[in-house]
């Protein structure tokens, strides 16, 4: 019998597991499979971690059957405390039998939205997980860049990048990314790469890299939230539409933005809450409860947006975003 294990939070949001939180998930996370084959420098699931298999993140995962989970999940879905399920698939024996088995019991729970992050490799294993229900697949590339892309992966960037492009243009608005910051990108690559895919539609989840004990990375430091917030509203803004020229850099830094009313633009948090598929909060899956919040989990006060608008450092003397 395949053991699903569920986010902390998921498992407290539909009553097996009781915790403690200031914000609690609106998306089900679901961690499928064992022993990953990849060697993902960054991950404590990887081949060769000496992390906690019970961690992915910082989150901890419980374990439960199919036939223990599906019934509350469905019922928090159809009442709408939960929004979504995404499927975390660990790239191990069986992934493909496992990930199409559990589609196919939470579609009969009455379970529509479902998102699946998993190891592919064609598009036609993509076509297979849409025709079997999944409504978005991602196709986490992790780094910014090909070089580093290739000191944390093992497996090829260009054959990974081609893929991602591939089925953005085969699957419209179904297909999502991963980008972790803070693996040695410049803020420059950074942009790059959301402008490269926001531009195909492809949806952009953005993380701050977080060590983890037991993994190759465990030394290596959190990016600076200056860094993390000046991503972040690079992100925002390509969102919305805008070009990437206006995002000025030197240096490989973010140094300025040339949008008239930016200030305004941001005043309402958004830019700072977790990115990724809709209602996907993540929450504390980079931060500690009480420590440096890059993805806020929820709708930020005033005083936060104002904390986190000056965290960028992008205001100025001379020019910056206090002057637009």
């Amino acid at each position: 019998m395949t053991l699903w294990k569920l986010s902390a939070g998921t498992a407290s949001v539909i009553g097996i597991k009781r915790i403690k939180s200031a914000a609690l998930p609106r998306t089900a996370y679901i961690m499928l499979g064992e022993t990953c084959r990849n060697h993902c420098s960054f991950c404590s699931q990887a081949a060769g971690s000496q992390g906690k298999r019970d961690f992915l993140s910082r989150i901890s995962w419980h374990e439960c059957s199919a036939r223990e989970a599906v019934p509350p999940l469905a019922q928090a879905y159809a009442e709408g405390g939960i929004k979504r399920i995404c499927l975390q698939v660990v790239d191990g024996e069986n992934t493909r039998e496992t990930t199409l088995e559990a589609l196919k019991q939470l579609q009969a729970g009455g379970i529509g939205a479902i998102c699946v992050s998993r190891n592919l490799q064609t598009a036609g294993q993509v076509h297979e997980l849409l025709a079997s229900g999944a409504e978005k697949i991602c196709i986490a590339m992790d780094a910014a860049a090909p070089d580093i892309y290739r000191r944390v992966k093992v497996d090829s960037w260009e054959s990974k990048w081609k893929l991602l492009m591939e089925c953005a243009r085969l699957f419209p608005g179904r297909i999502s990314t991963h980008l972790i910051i803070g693996l040695g990108e410049t803020e420059e690559q950074a942009v790059e790469f959301i402008a490269d895919c926001t531009q195909r539609g492809i949806t952009v989840g953005l993380f701050a890299f977080t060590p983890l004990a037991g993994t190759p990375l465990a030394a290596a430091q959190p990016p600076a939230i200056g860094q993390y917030r000046r991503v972040q509203i690079a992100h925002f803004l390509l969102r919305k539409g805008y070009e990437r020229e206006v995002i000025r850099c030197a240096g490989g830094r973010i140094v300025d933005i040339a949008v008239p009313g930016i200030c305004s633009l941001l005043l309402d948090g958004s830019a700072f809450e977790t990115t990724g598929c809709p209602d996907c909060n993540r929450p504390y899956y980079n931060e500690r409860p009480g420590g440096t919040m890059y993805n806020y989990p929820r709708p930020l006060t005033a005083a936060e947006t104002e904390q986190a608008i000056g965290e960028s450092g992008l205001g100025g003397e001379q020019r910056g975003l206090a002057y637009y």
